[in-house]
């Protein structure tokens, strides 16, 4: 060998004894990550501990087993963990390790993503808010204090995870950490600092010695050993900074986050696919889906800011933890595919083929004659049919087809086998008997008060410990001003940083404004009703979330900053920026505890003239938890912005006035993805249903608290449960599979069997009517199919015979079955829909 090749190969021996030791050993080379000596193609799946309870996480985790995965990823959340300095915090929602060893007893490993950043849509990105006021700091950068502390953080996880013997080297489920998170175009900014801080985390983060490998995602310049890897809607272009190392995709987008204000991003099961297949062919050696569970930002987590309370993220398994078909199916699928092809994967590099003009083929051979081979079509409009082997193979636009054999397709990314389902949200509740409490104007001063000249930063006022913050100041006018004699109104205007802002005059509510995730400042502009005298002009500014990604975020502002001033008076403009402003931290029913149980009874309630559509009002009610075991939710469409507790316990921020605005028109999964390409809820809520996890509830007497900032109508609150209102199957009469090419394989078959048509409800449902079936040339997709010009008009009678009254049912996909061929000669589709209840 030369000298290049023998130095490569002496460092991949070096980094494999590095990171071998103990009990177990975790190693890799440019095509695969080595297990006990066992070369794997990983596949991973994100599920983050805190956005979901642990009562969900066995399900959440066998789920995704039962989906084709081999590890499980979580990044660490260092402010839910620390936050206050030095007191730790890992019960609950946030206990770490009981979520890696549910993970381990189901046999899949896990990808520790310490950070401690993580950026996550998150409140400020995972980092605790009293790290903002450790002296001399500047987050993520070389600076002593941050160093300091994000090294005392990851060396305690760290710690911990040893002393519970959780690293592979020791016996445990995890076979990967990473360090930092997404810096490369941080770095490139910073400049000097940023590289320094590099070098530094990558040195540190090696001496802590887990014996597994550590990872640094978007970061080109990761420091030997560590592995650089991708994050992205696509990395097939992606290769690692050195020849020996995996190629690693960290984060595969399955979706996007929702914003309030934004509609809701999805993305089609097919391109997703598409890509992940890519990834492989193009030498991938590991895939994790961000996200795989997206869950919930319980609480005030969710970042920002704008950030809403659900966290779906149109991941395989929606936020309540249900199989979201068919992405869930067409991924597993697309897993057991990529597993047939494994030993032929992580043997070599392919053997690339032009096929055409948008086509070609990726061959991949072992040497002890295994063949895998992936036959691309990057045609957006065509289907393409290419020959290979003397064998003809038809490619949809947009898709690559799998073959573990290099003859028999397996699998194609855009033919979808698995069956799809449209959800249902059914109310359980028809209303609730509620009181209501009417929250104090900051007119009213008390212990948390207290006044200064000038206006004053909000998180440095509140420490972000609640969304509130009250700025007082009185004005005085002048009998003889011109406006009370009917006149205009003087103009109030208000700078603010951010996020929202309600202003009341005189106790009064006047007027509202707010920001959005890409502009968060806001100002407010209007003619206020002033009268004669001593006038108090009260500014609540709402933060919704802190910023969870940018430069030196820990400097960013919110609150009002100024100016302030009145205009339109006799002596023109008032400037009231630097009068005397008294300042109060949080609302009234928040010191008082309203939402608690233990709190509840510190004020008098009105329970016969429940106030409706009042700004600031509190709200109370007592339930019986639904029977049943499907996942709950409220529907809160009725109100406008705040946030809802049950049991004390705080289920997340809503605000379903601030409606959606942008172009949610028809979706094709061909072509380049995008967060913008397809969208839903447009000129709606971007969030309507709040998830209640049913470990919170208890049978009898639970109390929900709304409190209600802006006015709302609490009699149109609901309980509604999730789940199935139809499942469908949309299948090519000669559409591959995994059975049919196992059973040739096998030798039980000499020639491919029709597809099957599967179709199942959820536990306890049964199907109760055929909504739409056609054999035929059907178009339209599930919930939305109509007949084409080619249909057997048996199509209702044999799914009326095999599904109606069964939990599930299985037909066969070939004429016969459906009365005779009603085409010949054309390709031919299923396409059913049935009703579960």
């Amino acid at each position: 060998m030369n000298l290049k090749i023998a130095f490569l190969y002496g460092v991949s021996v070096w980094l494999s004894s590095w990171i071998s030791c103990g009990e177990a050993s975790v190693s890799y080379d440019h095509k695969a990550i080595s297990i006990n000596g066992q070369r794997k193609i990983l596949i991973s799946g994100s599920i983050h501990y805190p956005r979901s309870t642990p009562e969900m996480w066995p399900d959440l985790i066998q789920k995704a087993k039962e989906g084709g995965l081999d590890v499980i990823e979580t990044y660490v959340f260092w402010n839910g963990h620390e936050p206050e300095s030095g007191k730790y915090y890992f019960e609950g929602r946030y206990d770490l390790v009981k979520f890696i060893k549910l993970v381990q007893q189901a046999g899949l490993y896990v990808n520790l993503r310490i950070g401690p950043y993580a950026c996550a849509e998150w409140n400020f990105g995972g980092f605790p808010v009293w790290l903002k006021y450790v002296p001399g700091i500047s987050f993520r950068t070389d600076n002593g204090p941050f160093k300091a502390a994000m090294q005392k953080f990851t060396t305690k996880i760290v710690s911990m995870m040893k002393a519970e013997r959780l690293y592979q080297t020791q016996g445990g489920p995890i076979i990967l950490s990473q360090i930092e998170n997404e810096y490369g175009p941080m770095e490139y900014e910073i400049g000097a600092p940023g590289r320094a801080y590099t070098q530094w985390a990558a040195k540190m983060a090696v001496g802590l010695g887990t014996g597994v490998p550590w990872i640094m995602c978007k970061q080109d310049d990761a420091p030997d050993p560590i592995i650089n890897t991708c994050n992205g809607f696509y990395c097939d272009y992606f290769s690692p900074n050195k020849a020996y190392k995996p190629k690693i995709w960290t984060e595969a987008w399955t979706g996007w986050f929702t914003e309030f204000g934004g509609p809701v991003p999805y993305r089609p099961a097919e391109d997703l696919a598409f890509s992940v297949a890519r990834f492989i062919q193009k030498g991938g050696s590991f895939i994790n889906y961000y996200m795989y569970h997206g869950g919930t930002n319980f609480g005030r987590t969710a970042g920002g800011p704008f950030i809403a309370t659900s966290y779906d993220y149109d991941a395989p398994l929606d936020e309540y933890g249900l199989l979201r078909q068919p992405k869930w199916g067409h991924l597993k699928d697309l897993h057991r595919a990529i597993k047939l092809c494994e030993p032929a994967l992580i043997s070599g590099d392919p053997t690339v083929m032009a096929l055409g003009h948008n086509q070609e083929a990726h061959i991949f051979r072992s040497r002890n004659g295994a063949c895998a081979a992936f036959l691309a079509n990057y045609d957006q409009h065509a289907t393409a049919t290419v020959s290979l082997w003397n064998r003809h193979y038809n490619l949809p636009p947009w898709s690559i087809s799998i073959l573990p054999d290099c003859k028999n397709t397996v699998y194609n990314t855009a033919r979808i086998g698995a069956q799809s389902a449209q959800m249902k949200m059914t109310p359980v509740s028809r209303g609730f008997n509620w009181q209501s409490y009417i929250e104090d104007t900051a007119s009213s001063y008390d212990e948390r008060s207290f006044t200064l000249v000038g206006l004053r930063e909000q998180i440095n006022t509140t420490w972000d410990k609640t969304d509130y913050l009250w700025y007082t100041t009185d004005v005085r006018i002048d009998s003889r001003e011109g406006f009370l004699k009917g006149g205009k109104w003087p103009d109030l205007s208000v700078n603010s940083a951010g996020h929202a802002l309600h202003v009341f005059i005189n106790g009064q509510l006047s007027g509202t404004t707010y920001g959005s995730l890409n502009s968060p400042k806001v100002t407010f502009n209007k003619g206020v009703n002033l009268r004669a005298g001593v006038n108090k002009i009260s500014l609540l500014s709402i933060a919704v979330g802190l910023p969870n990604v940018g430069p030196h975020f820990e400097t960013w502002n919110a609150g009002v900053l100024g100016p302030v001033s009145l205009s339109g008076l006799n002596e023109g403009r008032r400037d009231l920026t630097w009068q005397r402003w008294t300042y109060k931290v949080g609302l009234k029913g928040e010191a008082l505890n309203l939402h608690s149980l233990s709190g509840i009874s510190n004020v008098e309630w009105e329970g016969s003239d429940v106030a409706q559509r009042q700004p600031l009002t509190w709200y109370k009610t007592t339930f019986n938890a639904p029977g049943g075991n499907e996942p709950l939710a409220l529907d809160m469409n009725s109100m406008s912005k705040g946030q809802v507790w049950i049991n004390g316990e705080n289920i997340g921020r809503y605000w379903n006035e601030y409606k959606a605005s942008g172009n949610c028109g028809e979706c094709n999964y061909a072509g380049w993805f995008s967060e913008k390409k397809c969208l839903r809820n447009c000129g709606e809520a971007s969030q309507r249903w709040y998830h209640v996890p049913r470990s919170w509830l208890r049978p009898t007497g639970n109390l929900l608290v709304v409190f209600e900032e802006w006015g709302g109508n609490p009699s149109g609150i609901t309980m509604t449960k999730r789940e199935v209102a139809s499942v469908c199957a949309d299948i090519y009469e000669w559409q591959p599979t995994l059975v049919n090419w196992q059973l040739q394989a096998s030798g039980k078959v000499d020639k491919p069997l029709r597809p099957k048509a599967h179709l199942s409800c959820d536990a306890g449902q049964k199907i109760s009517s055929i909504k739409f079936a056609s054999f035929g040339t059907p178009q339209g997709i599930c919930g939305n199919f109509h007949q084409g010009g080619c249909h057997a008009f048996h199509s209702y009678d044999v799914f009326e015979k095999y599904c109606i009254g069964q939990q599930s049912c299985t037909v066969p996909v070939t004429p016969e079955i459906f009365g005779g061929d009603p085409c010949p000669g054309l390709m031919k589709k299923l396409s059913v829909e049935v009703v579960c209840s």
